[in-house]
């Protein structure tokens, strides 16, 4: 059997278990409860939320846009490693209270925390929207690598937009019955495979072609020293973009909706635990970023239709393997999208429900929300399908520019927690020229002042603007404000 079919027949497989893995963990619950769709209950173990912030977070950009951009840009790629190491560190602090204050008031979304703190239903609604564009943007980079792993791992016969529709649908379909609680145990299944997948084929991608990394590593030097440098002559990226790039994926890492609602779905003890694990997950990171490493003068970027595909590419036409490993390449590579996917499609459909929908038509019943939350799954998904199938820019970059976007919420958050003073029309304004500025250099502008990242360019003018208007308004009622900044 040619290696292809053998790689279709596994990621077809693991689609199926995949599928019935998050119906089953659905099933025996609530079903028809808006908490236990919502948060689980608010009641996740150690176990699976290890998991499911591991399986949010590394999505199809490790499997694919890292060793990209390790091949394409060197030294810059380890971005992800330093940002990982990091970005989770302020939730010890603010998850546990976050959580307190969310089971208090019974709030479920980024939108509902910042109208609670603020009782602003505008600032709701513009936080609803802006989380609406930027998870689609995001799913947009799962969709895309979806569809990349299975063109290339089946030689071309499965197109683009069909391998998209096949594998984002089964997301769809247990998101849509299970909520959070299928997207959880489905990442504790994906999440085993990633990292197994990850070391075994990445180790031995590097030790077939090089015999080892310490080989890889004095050939690049030897060829392209540059290219493992950051700042210097001839690197690809120079010092003020990479810290910024960094620093706007710490500071944006805890404002994604997905992220933020966890502090929701479990009680503080477990947050903190779940800190102080986390790290392990992320070094499945690493082999990762050396099979990008590992394809530096071994694979010609004019080959590619885009440095995403090297993985794969170096999987099915440079080296000798079998179709198994085809296979389980693609299912790992499925498995980190479709396990990152699951959550955003989840809270952006909470997100766009508490923010925008409940402040138009007020009074809902948790019936009618819960059915709303539904059809948005499948609204969502159809919107990032779209984009997925006539957008062009690479995951990376899809990822970092929704990024720019998300890390606006990061003023009005840690303000509503521990300042006093801030306003709700000091958070809407500073929201909103935040927003405008990165946009503007994100879409408009073909570059930006000192190579610093449209989102913290965006961040520096939200941070300004929010400060001095707030000062310049009437202080916020004294009981909004000790609910939330005096919760211990």
């Amino acid at each position: 059997m040619p290696g292809w079919q053998i790689a279709l027949f596994m990621m077809i497989a693991y689609l199926v278990i995949a599928l019935i893995v998050g119906v089953l963990a659905g099933r025996g619950r609530d079903g028809g409860s808006l908490d236990e769709f919502a948060v689980a209950g608010g009641k996740l173990s150690l176990f699976v939320m290890w998991f499911l912030m591991g399986g949010a977070v590394f999505s199809a950009f490790s499997f694919l846009g890292a060793p990209g951009w390790a091949f394409s840009k060197g030294a810059p790629a380890l971005y992800i490693i330093t940002y990982t190491a990091f970005a989770i560190l302020p939730w010890y602090i603010i998850g546990p209270k976050i959580g307190k204050i969310g089971k208090k008031h019974r709030l479920y979304t980024v939108a509902a925390f910042l109208k609670g703190r603020f009782n602003s239903p505008v600032l709701a609604v513009i936080v609803g929207l802006i989380a609406l564009f930027a998870s689609i943007q995001y799913l947009a980079t799962q969709m895309s690598g979806m569809a990349i792993i299975f063109n290339i791992m089946t030689e071309g016969r499965i197109p683009f937009w069909l391998g998209a529709l096949v594998s984002y649908g089964i997301v769809v379909i247990y998101v849509a019955t299970g909520g959070l609680r299928a997207a959880a145990w489905s990442d504790v299944f994906q999440g085993l495979l990633m990292i197994i997948v990850s070391w075994v084929v990445g180790l031995a991608i590097v030790y077939q072609l090089h015999g080892g990394t310490a080989n890889m590593f004095v050939d690049i030097v030897q060829d392209q020293p540059e290219f493992l440098q950051i700042g210097k002559e001839g690197s690809t990226m120079g010092t003020m973009a990479y810290t910024t790039t960094i620093l706007v994926s710490v500071i944006g890492f805890l404002m994604w909706p997905h992220l933020f609602s966890k502090s929701y779905a479990s009680n503080s003890k477990t947050i903190k635990k779940t800190v102080l694990a986390y790290p392990v997950f992320a070094l499945f990171l690493v082999p990762l970023l050396l099979v990008g490493f590992a394809a530096i003068g071994v694979v010609d970027s004019g080959q590619l239709e885009s440095t995403d595909q090297v993985l794969p590419y170096l999987i099915t036409t440079v080296m000798n393997l079998p179709g198994w490993l085809y296979g389980l390449v693609g299912a790992g590579a499925l498995a980190a999208a479709m396990s990152t996917a699951d959550a955003i499609t989840h809270s952006a459909s909470l997100e766009v429900t508490d923010g925008v929908i409940k402040n138009i038509w007020k009074n809902l019943s948790d019936k009618k929300t819960l059915l709303i939350m539904r059809i948005g799954v499948f609204v969502i998904g159809a919107l990032a399908y779209y984009i997925t199938v006539f957008g062009g820019q690479g995951l990376i970059a899809l990822l970092l520019g929704a990024y720019g976007s998300i890390v606006q919420f990061a003023p009005g958050v840690y303000s509503a927690l521990y300042w006093r003073r801030a306003t709700a029309r000091g958070a809407i304004s500073g929201l909103v020229i935040g927003t405008i500025v990165n946009y503007y250099y994100q879409l408009v502008a073909s570059s930006t002042p000192f190579e610093i990242h449209a989102g913290i360019l965006g961040l520096i003018a939200n941070t300004v603007v929010m400060v001095t208007v707030s000062y310049l308004t009437k202080p916020q009622e004294k009981e909004d404000v000790n609910r939330y900044v005096d919760v211990a």
